[in-house]
């Protein structure tokens, strides 16, 4: 039988697994059931000690992941040994489930996942607030040395992106990093972006020099820095 002992951190229950995961560990699925039943919403497989698991075991891994997910729950895997990658690729579960190579790491997904769950909650309008602003930032290329726009200013800032007055050195589609201080920090943010419009000068010329970014690879604390400010910035702002 499988042996499994049961801890807990940070209110998510850490299943430490030793031994084999096969026909014989059905206590994995009763565990899990029983766990579920008391309320647990959270879980973490740490399978650093599991010696063994054959296509039985993968059956059972299955059914205590089904079980979990049904139940609105979600299950994190770390510390896969690497004698065990290969049974986990050929029968596909390694893209079902998420793996991590630490318990720490695993920890962390958690809470991003919260925040990427209170994002989501919000409604659209809300979740991508637009900030009129002139927020000075360094504009330059991804790939290349050259272009550079060291003054640029941001006009109007979202969490997904942004419009920049100040600068027409770069192409539709061109990658950017892009520099700025979101206050009251005075730490410089770096944030990548992708060239999404530009204005056309005789149609738009008030808009003209400008471009519009998308940001992208934005990690959720970094999106979160920039809903943060721009949730603090609109609340500063005159009532129309």
């Amino acid at each position: 039988m499988l042996e499994i002992k049961l801890r807990q951190k940070d209110n998510i229950l850490i299943l430490d697994l030793s031994g084999k995961i096969n026909v014989d560990a059905a206590n994995l699925v009763a565990i899990v059931g029983e766990c579920l039943g008391e309320g647990y919403r959270e879980f973490i497989c740490n399978l650093e000690d599991v010696e063994l698991i054959d296509y039985m075991g993968i059956s059972v891994l299955v059914i205590a992941y089904k079980e979990v997910i049904n139940s609105c729950a979600r299950m994190k895997f770390i510390n896969l040994p690497a004698h065990l990658k290969g049974v986990l690729a050929i029968s596909g579960m390694e893209r079902a489930i998420e793996i991590y190579s630490t318990e720490e790491c695993a920890l962390n997904s958690f809470k991003e996942d919260k925040i990427i769950a209170a994002i989501k909650k919000q409604p659209l309008r809300r979740r991508f607030k637009r900030l009129p602003i002139d927020l000075k930032i360094e504009l330059k290329s991804k790939v290349t040395a050259e272009p550079i726009c060291f003054k640029a200013d941001i006009l109007n800032l979202s969490a997904v992106g942004a419009f920049i007055f100040g600068c027409n050195k770069f192409n539709l589609g061109a990658e950017v990093i892009l520099k700025m201080k979101l206050a009251p920090s005075q730490e410089e943010q770096v944030f990548n972006a992708r060239i999404v419009w530009i204005p056309d000068r005789v149609v738009q010329p008030h808009e003209y020099p400008g471009i519009g970014v998308e940001f992208y690879g934005l990690s959720t604390q970094e999106q979160q820095k920039i809903v943060e400010f721009i949730e603090r910035n609109l609340s500063s702002l005159p009532a129309d």
